[in-house]
């Protein structure tokens, strides 16, 4: 599991396959994270209005990201991973315009 590193509402979730921290037990770091990054990025105040958490919370989301990206990379392999050995990776459940990973 990842270190805390003295955060307030970070926390492992048990049973999870991810090895990221949770906000409250039920959303990932990195889905906070991506939602102030990208094209159209919100403002962690927008983000902590959207998903009813408070800044502080989103604020330490974005900290955790920034500094385990290398864990973040290992999540979404083995989440690929297991779409692809499901066969979630081709359609029904990918649309056409998906590339499938190499």
């Amino acid at each position: 599991m990842a270190e805390q590193a003295g955060y307030k509402y970070l926390k492992p979730k048990a049973g999870s396959n991810y090895r990221q921290l949770f906000v409250n037990g039920r959303i990932r770091s990195e889905i906070l994270y991506r939602e102030t990054i990208g094209l159209e990025p919100l403002a962690p105040e927008e983000v902590a209005k959207e998903y009813g958490l408070p800044v502080e919370a989103v604020l330490e989301a974005i900290d955790y990201c920034l500094h385990n990206p290398e864990l973040l990379d290992a999540d979404r392999a083995r989440e690929m991973a297991r779409m692809k050995a499901a066969g979630r990776d081709q359609r029904p459940y990918a649309s056409r315009n998906s590339k499938p990973e190499e």
